[in-house]
């Protein structure tokens, strides 16, 4: 096809990258939801916009899932809580959900906890599960208004020591098959998925990068 992007690992994984990143613009909020996992640097975001002012209370919501079984001696909200408490959230603002394994269930149980009060929200992700949680906050908590982001953090830094680059390759693809699959089931909204970004999906599965799947 005239145009088309030779792809290789490198290539095919940037463009899925891109496509996963949001970032809104941010407003003051009545909540900001750390949504936990195998980064920390999500909790740091979180307590950095508490310290911006841009909203009274941060609830950290997590319990394990496929990254993090292994990784915590306490649940993941409960890790993010006392990262946040370290970088000077006061205990008071945080609140704790640790019951959650997967991002519907973050959003369900936060949405639970946090009551019908909330009008506005900021989700804090790390930056390749930003288009996921969009897509699900919107299925599963329609009524709040929900702002998207992420530590400002690039594909080269993305990657530590406990969760190398091919595991963030094979999360990124997982992600794209649970956008085509999920909302079918009700856990997400449609997103579109631009061509490049399919092919990319596929070059990828055809590697081998499909334990996420």
């Amino acid at each position: 096809m005239p145009g088309a992007v030779a792809l290789d690992i490198e290539t095919a994984s940037r463009i899925l990258w891109d496509f996963h990143l949001i970032y809104d613009p941010l407003a003051p909020a009545d909540l900001i939801v750390g949504l936990g996992s195998y980064d920390l640097r999500v909790a740091d975001r979180c307590a950095e916009l508490f310290h911006q002012g841009l909203a009274p209370k941060i609830l950290f919501t997590g319990k394990a899932g496929n990254w993090t079984n292994h990784l915590y001696k306490t649940s993941e909200a409960e890790a993010f809580a006392e990262r946040a408490r370290e970088a000077g959230v006061p205990a008071k603002a945080i609140i704790i959900e640790p019951n959650a394994t997967n991002i519907g269930e973050n959003i369900r149980f936060a949405r639970a906890m946090a009551g019908d009060a909330m009008k506005r929200i900021i989700i804090v992700t790390k930056p390749q599960t930003q288009r996921r949680a969009f897509a699900t906050v919107r299925a599963q908590w329609p009524e709040v208004h929900a702002d998207i982001t992420a530590p400002f953090i690039n594909f080269e830094q993305q990657p530590i020591p406990t969760y190398p680059r091919d595991k963030l390759i094979h999360e990124m693809v997982g992600d794209i098959k649970r956008m085509i699959d999920y909302p079918a089931k009700g856990f997400q909204i449609p997103q579109s998925i631009p061509v490049s970004v399919a092919d990319a999906f596929d070059f990828l599965v055809k590697a081998g990068y499909d334990h996420h799947l």
